[in-house]
């Protein structure tokens, strides 16, 4: 598999903008800047390299995990993971998975370990190099 994208950038670091396109459709000239990266909290204005980081972490994350326990013969009905990325000092020090999951017959001790099993073995979590820390709690 071989997926493409394309980030357009015009203007200096600053000041510049750029407008990100995704081979899927998923989205198209979608807009990045300084303001969207460090000013825009609220995320109206566009996304950042981090917020897409976190947004493949959290994906991948889910769809290994119900790999995971469909192989340990668990059907997950839903899977929700939210991805807190902590960025300072111009580095990405940690990425928090916040996972809740509506597992039948399952307890809570095996949930966290197929959840650890999976979180460390996405292939996005492989080629981050940051800490990645999960929070699993079944509901």
């Amino acid at each position: 598999m071989k997926r493409e994208v394309n980030a357009i950038w015009k203007g200096g670091g600053a000041d510049g903008i750029g407008h990100l396109n995704v081979q899927s459709g998923a989205f198209s000239n979608m807009p990045y800047s300084f303001k969207t990266r460090f000013e825009n909290e609220n995320g109206k204005l566009g996304t950042n390299p981090e917020e897409l980081i976190a947004s493949a972490l959290a994906g991948c994350f889910n769809m290994k995990l119900a790999f995971v326990l469909n192989e340990a013969d668990f059907n997950p009905n839903e899977l929700n993971t939210k991805a807190h990325l902590t960025f300072q000092d111009g580095v990405i020090t940690s990425i928090e998975l916040i996972l809740n999951g509506n597992v039948p017959s399952i307890n809570q001790d095996k949930f966290t370990e197929l959840a650890e099993e999976a979180k460390n073995n996405c292939p996005v979590s492989g080629v981050l190099n940051c800490e990645i820390k999960l929070n699993a709690t079944l509901f």
